[in-house]
């Protein structure tokens, strides 16, 4: 197994330091903290770079918040400088296990996403008569940081380069301490409640690593398993097959696995059925032959609208507000057989 050394100095290097804020400040430069770093950015770099060289760096607080899309979400955002940070980061070490990941993991990764993942969950549903479909319980809650901190440097063998993985994780510790509700596993005391755990929801590094913690399962369902068809997007993922016995027997052995990396399903909701009845998933009901738009989302975008025009009718929201909205509504939803529902959603609108 190749593992990785000497990477810190690519991490601090000024050069990478500057690409990192390029991405960082994309579609946020009206916004108070990137404008200002903008100002003096030649100065906010070299600092950045003079604290990650000599060690002293030290993650800011996060500015936290809930968003109700339609689940309810704790996000917590980072300042600026270390949005600059966590991309510096990641511009070295995700190359490392882009190349080890599945194909089949849809999130947060260069030419996939959410409609592609839809994609292949319908050719699967087309092939498959049964589908097992799971997800995590509180997943970035619940992501240990010893289990993820191992699996860093099961590649990474550059102390410097953990360090900072280190920083990144420890300024999150907390952070979703009141969205977690506690877990005992086989071999656990009462001292395993102080355990650190927690991604912040909105960090680019939650989101990577949210991948690497769980590339593990991924090659656990493809190679032991031997599961031909797997979709996984974050914590929600699909098996297919045209065996409920198999699915069943794959059912017990995922409850086992997610177990180890210290997680568990909402087992009550991880059921097999009939792929010709629909597989609600990313806010789609997937049919083997057409797609429908879950009716949760739709009568959350119907509420959403509604606040929109009132807002719009009083000042309170521009046309532009308004039409980017509704337009990004439009573009998610024209993914499902769903002409007649924005015909219906929209017709009668009246501005």
């Amino acid at each position: 197994m190749k593992t990785y050394k000497h990477l810190y100095p690519q991490i601090c290097d000024f050069e990478n330091l500057y690409i990192a804020y390029r991405k960082a400040r994309k579609g946020k430069r009206g916004r108070a903290q990137p404008a200002t770093f903008e100002r003096i950015q030649d100065d906010e770099l070299l600092n950045l770079q003079e604290e990650l060289q000599t060690f002293t760096y030290k993650p800011g607080a996060y500015h936290s918040f809930y968003i109700h899309d339609p689940k309810k979400r704790l996000i917590s955002a980072a300042p600026f400088r270390d949005r600059v940070a966590h991309h510096a980061l990641c511009n070295v070490i995700e190359p490392i296990w882009e190349r080890r990941f599945i194909f089949d993991s849809y999130a947060n990764r260069v030419g996939k996403g959410t409609h592609r993942a839809l994609d292949r969950a319908q050719e699967y549903a087309r092939k498959y008569a049964f589908v097992l479909q799971c997800d995590v319980k509180q997943f970035f809650p619940s992501i240990d940081h010893a289990v993820l901190r191992a699996e860093f440097a099961r590649l990474i063998r550059d102390e410097n380069s953990l360090w900072l993985c280190d920083q990144i994780l420890q300024s999150g510790v907390g952070v979703l301490a009141e969205e977690y509700e506690m877990e005992f596993f086989e071999g656990d005391d009462l001292l395993s409640a102080n355990r650190p755990r927690g991604l912040p929801i909105g960090n680019l590094t939650s989101q990577f690593w949210a991948n690497v913690y769980l590339n593990g399962f991924d090659h656990f369902v493809k190679r032991e398993l031997k599961c031909p068809a797997y979709v996984r997007y974050v914590d929600d993922f699909l098996l297919f097959s045209n065996s409920k016995q198999e699915l069943s027997q794959w059912r017990n052995a995922v409850i086992q696995k997610v177990a180890a990396l210290r997680l568990t399903l909402h087992e009550e909701c991880a059921q097999i059925f009939p792929t010709r009845t629909g597989i609600p998933f990313l806010g789609f009901r997937i049919f083997p032959e057409f797609r429908r738009v879950k009716h949760r989302k739709v009568v959350h975008f119907r509420r959403k609208l509604r606040r929109l025009l009132e807002g719009y009718s009083t000042g309170g929201f521009s046309f532009e507000q308004l039409n980017a909205s509704v337009q990004g509504w439009i573009n998610h939803v024209r993914y499902a057989d769903s002409w007649g529902l924005r015909r219906a959603v929209l017709g009668g609108v009246r501005l």
